[in-house]
């Protein structure tokens, strides 16, 4: 650790600083929310600013079921205004740059705020741009991604209005949040089609370029025989690079040791998209990032390697576990714990360790979901006593209605299991 104790902040020049406190959060999303929330609980009267500039939350984890016609999208949005406590400094604007040696972080907006400890939670950006042809055609002509809450409804339009032709499933050569939703999507797509007598008319491709269908065999086992349920064609090692909406044609590089070799070009009818994602650009650029972007931190401590008052938690870390909400619920304990700990003593000696915990409830087709759940090295890590490799009614109501209970009533309170 190469940082000085939290007091650098006196390092800045004080005209310039636009106020100061004791723990700023960056980011309102799931993450920030849970952690201000949560550091806000533990320790009555602490000084907590978020920082974030948008106006609404979304719980995301729906949109699969919002993009399959058994969710409202207005159901899943908030006021930010509503979610962030009164006793939390809500900060309406963009983080922009950091400057961790004098424990700083200035803003699109011109400001600069101090802090003692920070957390970084902004989330993961999703680069719509690096697809030629996608950003300005998402929306329309059967291209379809149930990332964008402006564009999620008219993946089940195009879903209903399709009697017959191909249908492509696509998923990036990055990391990206829930690892499973490029294929939720697909499964539920082809119960709709098979409930209305279409399937038979329906070519499904999911062309990923990953090499496996999931990467816990346990899961990936049953996954292969829904595969096989619905006839879906598999192209592993497919990466979308370019989309031709005029004539209805995608271009995929084809991959080998991750490097392109060939090309091929899929016609289609409808398109759903996962676009590729990284970490935000301004933490890119900035100090806190590794050679790849992402915000430098402990996989186990989750505190930040160079910055010991820093701690990232959430989808821009670099820890290599799946990104879902899950995931930030597990993480949310450990740097509760731990930045505690370092608030209190200026050290973490009894460190609580975060062992990768991620789950993915994968919706196989309308009340049948599967619940992945598993570590760093793709262990599984059940919750409930019985098999979660099998499909489920009673994890589909698990998927529709009590996570997001538990997301609103618990979680973005500070109460984590």
């Amino acid at each position: 650790m190469t940082a000085k104790k939290a007091d650098s902040a006196t390092k800045t020049d004080a005209n310039s600083v636009t106020a100061h406190h004791k723990l700023l959060v960056i980011g309102a999303g799931t993450a920030g929310l849970t952690m201000a929330s949560m550091m806000a609980n533990k320790i009555k009267g602490l000084d907590v600013a978020i920082l974030d500039p948008a106006e609404t939350h979304y719980y995301q984890p729906a949109w699969t079921l919002v993009g399959a016609g058994d969710y409202k999208l207005e159901d899943t949005a908030r006021p930010m205004s509503s979610v962030i406590p009164k006793h939390i400094k809500w900060i309406k604007e963009s983080a922009s740059e950091f400057d961790p040696d004098h424990n700083t972080v200035r803003t699109s907006e011109g400001h600069t705020y101090t802090y003692d400890y920070l957390i970084v939670a902004p989330g993961i950006q999703i680069n719509w741009g690096l697809i030629p042809g996608l950003k300005e055609s998402i929306g329309t002509k059967g291209i379809c991604s149930n990332y964008s809450a402006k564009h999620v409804n008219y993946t089940f339009d195009v879903i209903k209005n399709l009697k017959k032709g191909t249908a492509i499933f696509t998923n990036p050569n990055t990391p990206i949040k829930c690892g499973g939703a490029p294929q939720k999507i697909m499964y539920l797509a082809s119960d709709y089609w098979r409930k209305h007598g279409n399937l038979k008319d329906v070519d499904v491709k999911f062309n990923s370029a990953g090499g496996v269908i999931f990467g816990v065999p346990k899961f990936a086992e049953t996954l292969n025989k829904v595969i096989a349920r619905y006839g879906i064609e598999t192209n592993f090692f497919h990466n979308l690079v370019e989309i031709r909406p005029d004539k209805q044609e995608a271009v995929f590089d084809i991959l080998k040791d991750g490097k392109a070799v060939d090309q091929k070009v899929f016609s289609y009818d409808m398109l759903h998209v996962t676009p590729p994602m990284s970490a935000p650009d301004f933490i890119k650029k900035s100090a806190l990032a590794d050679a790849n972007g992402w915000v430098d931190v402990d996989k186990n401590t989750l505190q930040h390697v160079r910055y010991p008052n820093i701690f990232g938690i959430g989808d821009a870390t670099n820890t290599p576990n799946a990104k879902t909400g899950a995931a930030i619920r597990k993480q949310s304990k450990t740097v509760g714990v731990n930045l505690y700990q370092y608030m209190q003593t200026g050290s973490i000696k009894n460190p609580d360790l975060y062992t990768g915990y991620s789950s993915c409830p994968l919706l196989t087709g309308y009340g049948k979901t599967v619940l992945a759940e598993f570590d760093y090295q793709n262990v599984p890590m059940p919750s409930f006593p019985f098999n979660t490799a099998k499909e489920r009614f009673s994890m589909y109501l698990l998927k529709k209605y009590a996570l997001p209970f538990m997301y609103w009533k618990a979680m973005l309170k500070g109460h984590v299991g």
